[in-house]
């Protein structure tokens, strides 16, 4: 399969290759030839045949320094002889494919079935001499030839209305498709990669890039072409996605210079020249091979019609996990919904499992590309678990589907019943054979009432307002800044119940600036007079800062007149780059003197190590190594320290303890970050061993403590009291230090002073949640998370660990949808195992834009607000659609079923019924999904997964409305006559013309349906429904438009619609009756629902197991009298071992009061004041050390928690607490808890 194409593409290329000495010193084959080779080989070749990366880039007519040119001519010459980097899209899908598809609906081809048999049936005419005798009722009544003759008309008329189905079906998709293309192209131009072009860095798009240009590469970048690297620092690559290998490969110019697109730089930074793009780089062959973008390919591959691509530029290929050969998930979004049904979206392959997919070598025959398919079949197995509300709609969908065709199965068997009885035994009439066909009409036309009871009774309408609501969502939702990436992530974010969100950047501005530092003995609280410090301090602090950071941060002028400097890079190396710019130097001399390619060894920034360090070799041949990091990482590896003259001095423990209570904490508690600054010198022979980590970053000198700010969003605050007000629970996962980490906390108001939650920092998170092997124990993890706040400290597998132990957890009765933000290569994993993932779209790497769900634009906390909004009007939408839509079905199914059964005959023709289904199914999903969301969607809990998607209030409406609109039909039907003063429609026979009297009744159950829509607008039992109308065009258009073709129905519909038309006052009474609909609806909302007990079982459509809301709030507050007893036991158990502590708390306190020095002597007065003193209160400015071992608080807050009625809510304190008794868990462990080896702790622990 792909030779063929691989061949004619080859031939394409072959063309050129006899113009390319012409142009440059390379061919297209042999520079895909040359990507193929690995590690020394590759060396090797690079080396004889081209000398070295610099021949080649002389070759290509490129400057591994200053880059291309940029001239046009050139970009477009290269592009025409190298390719362009973006891969051929896959054809969409064209109307008429789609029209194919809605055809093959089950009920529609029924139908189309038994309207044909209708027409075949309705040209047969039995010999004239026998019609009135012989076939009795059946024939007669047809009162004149033309009315027999129009027999047909109602199976042309139903033919035509499924056709008007199909129509809006395929045209809804339609308009789908075009939307996710539109959303994917949005997602490809947001995706820009970092080049050299006339030595200026430039971001640029990914499809721009060409074959020749210089790329900066950098930790966390997927990349976007292939290529060779030139120069790097300390380089790791993922290639799991081409190789299948999950260790990361380390690249370097002299060892292994081949770096191949669609994979993830995991650490370091470097430069490569560009070598292959679009279809020849190895991602791109690979494509090829599984025949993307091959039209020829395309009639064969409609049958397995798998692979949904869109057209990206290389690097947007491996869009779910690392897979770069997941065709599958190729394509963001319109692939993955482009079958219309909801399940598709759910692959969300895992990163190893996607990495398995591509075993094979890049350049095998078509039988690799096979292989690998059906690899991949076995890797797309593993589907994330259904949305919450997919789960709930599929569920729902085929509990309704099972009783419209009992129905309809029922109606069909009494009318056949009915009839056959009547003639064939009442009458004793024989069946006479010329008589069948009619007969046979008669059993065609039950069927088709029948069917058309089963239609009506199914929702085909709910995947449609399904998609519609979240199209239209995330239409919106991009307003709001939320790009949507998988459409369930929307719907799955209305249910949330748990954020764990990053702290810089998204709860800050990431905005860093050095705001006071330790230098040369002083504290400084704002930055000084460069003059006050030492020379030779000042010397050393900037060319530390200058050169050990990314040549790639910087400080670039304002954009506009009076702003702030622009911060390009790395936020934390730009506040301190702008430390040395407030010290009035400047950094790029510095760096200009020493470039980046004369760095003679770069340990880059890591999660592992939490610090950065650069070796440069000095003149005299000596080495100098800089290093900068988190403050109490640095300092421990720090035995000296510059003094007041700018010498080092000695730094022994007792100065660093010092130093972390006399500066690192008052910082941190103020919520800035300290970053330590270091330097080492080493001699130059011998030279030292460099890989020896452990042994080089130890013994160094401290130049300096910054502390940095990083000042809160001023929106942050308001937007985390409405997640508390909405019952999400908002935790901080952040790599700063505890304190640091609180201040901020608490100015965002995810903390309160006085409360009793948990601010713990990894390592005791981690003391905490495992067991003596170091495995995570659920049960330990649940006596944590429901109190934990702040997570400091942290590395990403902690932040892995949290999320999957809240998933996991069963000890709350609603399992927790959790949301995670995140927006560094190691906050992947943690993104893919929560329920919404969100990356950041500016400061996010590209690995963690992959891993997501949605991606904020503007990286800010309140977005995540916006789409919790958004999240839970979609539940809405399709809860008031779920309204409106089974109030019909009841209706509509219980006046058709005891219609047929009464008057042999529904009173609802067929085609009115597809007119109603259509108003029902398509139009008022999209009238009622497309309400916009409201503030008041955040004044109340999360659904959470085991409630019902029909709740009581909304199980009330649709009995209420339903049992109105029945005896509205009701008393129509056998009383119409006499109240209009009209014949009776009742028992017409087979052809005879439409009556006034069932006009009336179908006309009033029409205008009953429009202004119940304008009811289903609330679905939570508010009185004013036309609240908001005037903000939903959409909503008002659609009811007035199905009003004014309900008028042309009726007065001109005739025959096949089964009406005659009604005069001014019959319609004045259809109006009425629909008005009534509204005021019957105020009579609706005045019923409690507590009056309505028997309900509860009907709300419980979705999950038969589970109790609603309501009635698990009040299991919670009715607990059985042993479990009273049980607790009055444990409260008493409470306050002995409660005052046990405190006396030992006493004792500590005297012990740490000498010890430290540090309490002040008005904050704890008495011992009630110990026991309701939290440790969390920050009032004064020193840090409390912690009073008591946790161990016991761990013990006796577990049992706590165990009876609590709500762990995750943060104001119920449970019981314990509640009587007095207030149990402090301690932040961070200090030297002044009681060591191991004394009686206290043995006290302790035995407690």
């Amino acid at each position: 399969m792909g030779d063929m194409s691989n061949s004619d593409f080859y031939a394409k290329n072959q063309r050129n290759e006899g113009n390319h000495t012409a142009g440059f010193g390379c061919s297209v084959m042999e520079l895909r030839s040359l990507m193929e080779l690995r590690g020394t080989e590759a060396v090797l070749k690079l080396q004889e045949d081209y000398g070295g990366v610099e021949g080649l880039c002389t070759r290509l007519k490129t400057s591994p320094t200053e880059g291309l040119t940029g001239a046009t001519t050139d970009l477009d010459k290269r592009r025409e002889l190298y390719g362009k980097n973006l891969i051929p899209p896959k054809k969409p899908k064209t109307f008429l494919q789609l029209v194919w598809e809605a055809l093959q609906d089950v009920t529609l081809i029924i139908l189309e079935i038994a309207a044909l048999i209708s027409l075949g049936l309705s040209f047969y005419h039995p010999p004239e001499d026998t019609t009135g005798a012989s076939c009795g009722a059946a024939a007669g009544g047809a009162e004149d030839e033309s009315e027999a003759e129009a027999g047909w008309i109602e199976g042309a008329a139903i033919l035509l209305s499924v056709v008007c189905v199909v129509l809006v079906t395929a045209f809804n998709d339609w308009s789908k498709e075009k939307q996710f293309r539109g959303l994917q192209s949005r997602i490809e131009q947001e995706q820009k990669f970092q080049v050299v072009r006339g030595s200026q860095v430039i971001q640029l798009p990914v499809a721009d890039i060409v074959v020749g240009d210089i790329a900066q590469i950098k930790y966390g970048d997927l990349l976007p072409a292939d290529g060779v690297l030139i120069q790097g620092n300390d380089l790791k690559i993922d290639e799991s996605s081409l190789t299948g290998e999950s260790d990361h490969v380390s690249k370097a110019a002299d060892r292994d210079p081949m770096l191949l697109s669609g994979t993830h730089v995991m650490e370091g930074s470097g430069r490569m020249v560009v070598m292959a793009v679009g279809v020849n780089s190895q991602t791109g062959i690979i494509f090829t091979l599984l025949g993307a973008g091959i039209v020829e390919e395309e009639e064969k591959k409609e049958k397995k019609d798998r692979s949904h691509h869109s057209s990206h530029p290389i690097a947007t290929i491996t869009t779910d996990g690392a897979s770069g050969v997941n065709i599958g998930n190729a394509s963001l979004i319109n692939g993955k919904m482009q079958d219309g049904n909801m399940e598709i979206n759910q692959t969300k392959v895992k990163k190893q499992d996607g990495a398995a997919a591509m075993e094979m070598q890049p350049l095998k025959s078509a039988e690799g590309g096979e292989a690998d398919d059906k690899e991949r079949k076995k890797v797309n197995v593993s589907k994330k678990e259904k949305s919450v509300l997919q789960g709930k709609l599929t569920k729902l969908a085929v509990q309704i589907g099972k009783a419209g065709l009992l129905m309809s199965a029922i109606t069909v068997v009494i009318l056949v019943l009915n009839f056959v009885i009547d003639n064939f035994v009442l009458q004793k009439r024989p069946w006479m054979p010329e008589c069948t066909p009619i007969y046979i009409q008669y059993f065609v036309k039950f069927f088709i009432i029948g069917v058309t009871v089963l239609v009506v009774a199914v929702p085909e309408g709910l995947p449609l307002a399904v998609t519609i609501s979240l199209a239209y969502s995330v239409k919106k939702m991009m307003k709001d800044n939320n790009l949507v990436r998988h459409l369930d992530a929307c719907e799955t974010m209305g249910n949330a119940t748990a954020i764990c969100s990053d702290k810089t950047g998204t709860l800050t501005t990431n905005r860093m600036t050095a705001v006071q530092f330790y230098c040369a003995d002083m504290h400084y609280k704002e930055i000084p007079d460069p003059g006050a410090l030492p020379s030779k301090s000042l010397e050393l602090l900037i060319s530390s800062i200058s050169i050990n950071s990314a040549y790639t941060s910087k400080i670039l002028p304002p954009d506009k007149e009076g702003g702030l400097p622009k911060q390009v890079g790395n936020k934390t190396e730009c506040g301190l780059l702008g430390l040395v710019l407030d010290l009035k130097r400047d950094y790029q001399p510095i760096r200009n003197q020493i470039p980046e390619e004369k760095l003679y060894k770069v340990y880059t920034f890591n999660s592992a190590r939490k610090s950065m360090s650069t070796v440069v070799k000095l003149p005299d041949g000596s080495f100098r190594m800089y290093s900068k990091g988190a403050s109490e990482i640095v300092l421990k590896k720090c035995n000296r320290i510059l003094n007041e003259v700018g010498e080092p001095r000695v730094f022994r423990p007792r100065d660093k303890d010092e130093m972390v209570k006399k500066v690192i904490e008052p910082m941190a508690c103020n919520g800035l970050r300290t970053i330590c600054v270091a330097y080492r010198d080493f001699p130059g022979v011998p030279e030292p061993a460099w890989d020896d980590e452990a042994d080089i970053l130890s013994d160094l000198v401290a130049i300096t403590v910054i502390g940095i700010e990083d000042p809160v969003r001023p929106e942050v605050p308001d937007a985390i009291r409405k997640c508390q007000s909405a019952g999400i629970t908002v935790r901080m996962v952040t790599g700063d230090n505890i304190n640091t980490a609180r201040a901020i906390a608490i100015k965002c108001g995810i903390i309160n002073p006085g409360e009793d939650f948990l601010c713990i920092d990894g390592k005791e998170f981690n003391r905490r949640i495992r067991n003596e092997k170091g495995e995570v124990e659920q049960e330990r993890m649940d006596k944590v998370w429901p109190k934990l706040r702040v997570l400091a400290r942290s590395s990403p597998t902690d932040k892995h660990t949290l999320v999957k132990g809240i998933i996991d957890s069963t000890m709350v009765e609603q399992r927790q949808v959790v949301a995670v933000t995140g927006d560094g290569t190691n906050d992947g994993p943690a993104l893919k195992k929560a329920d919404v993932g969100f990356a950041m779209g500016i400061a996010g790497t590209d690995v963690a834009k992959e891993a997501s769900d949605i991606i904020l634009t503007d990286d800010n906390f309140s977005s995540i607000v916006k789409a919790v909004m958004w999240g839970r009007n979609v539940y809405d939408s399709i809860s008031k659609f779920l309204q409106f839509q089974l109030t019909v079905n009841v209706v509509a199914v219980i006046v058709a079923f005891t219609g047929a059964c009464i008057t042999q005959d529904s009173p609802l023709k067929a085609v009115q019924m597809l007119w109603v289904n259509l108003i029902m199914d398509t139009f008022a999903s999209l009238a009622l999904a497309t309400e916009p969301p409201t503030e008041s969607l955040l004044k109340r809990r999360p659904y959470g997964r085991n409630k019902p998607l029909i709740s009581s209030t909304m199980t009330k409406n649709i009995l209420g409305h339903g049992v109105y609109q029945l005896v509205i039909i009701f008393t129509l039907l056998f009383a119409g006559e006499k109240i209009f003063d009209i014949d009776s429609g009742r028992n017409a026979p087979l052809h005879s013309p439409p009556s006034e009297h069932y006009t009336i009744i179908f006309n009033s159950f029409v205008m009953m349906q429009l202004f119940n829509e304008i009811n289903a607008r609330k679905i939570h039992g508010e009185r004013n429904v036309f609240q908001g109308i005037n903000k939903n065009p959409i909503f008002y258009s659609i009811v007035l438009g199905t009003f004014v073709v309900q008028i042309f129905i009726v007065q001109f519909g005739g025959k096949p619609f089964s009406c005659q038309p009604l005069d001014i006052e019959k319609w004045m009474w259809c109006v009425f009756l629909g008005v009534g609909e509204l005021l019957w609806g105020q009579v609706m909302a005045t019923i409690p629902n507590s009056r309505l007990r028997f309900l509860r079982r009907a709300g419980q459509l979705s999950q038969k197991d589970e109790l609603p809301e309501e009635d698990v709030n009040e299991d919670n507050e009715e607990i059985d009298h042993a479990e009273r007893e049980l607790r009055r036991g444990q409260i008493l158990w409470f306050r002995g071992l409660n005052r046990i502590q405190t006396q030992i708390r006493v004792v500590n306190a005297f012990r740490s009061s000498l010890y430290e020095g540090l309490e002040k002597p008005d904050s704890r007065t008495s011992i009630h004041n110990f026991m309701t003193h939290p440790e969390f209160r920050i009032e004064d400015s020193t840090p409390h050390m912690p009073l008591i071992d946790a161990t016991t608080d761990e013990e006796s807050a577990r049992i706590n928690r165990k009876y609590s009625s709500q762990p995750s809510s943060p104001n119920k304190n449970n019981n314990a607490i509640d009587s007095g008794i207030n149990l402090n868990i301690d932040s961070s462990k200090s030297a002044a808890s009681s060591s191991p080896a004394s009686p206290l702790h043995s006290l302790e622990t035995s407690l």
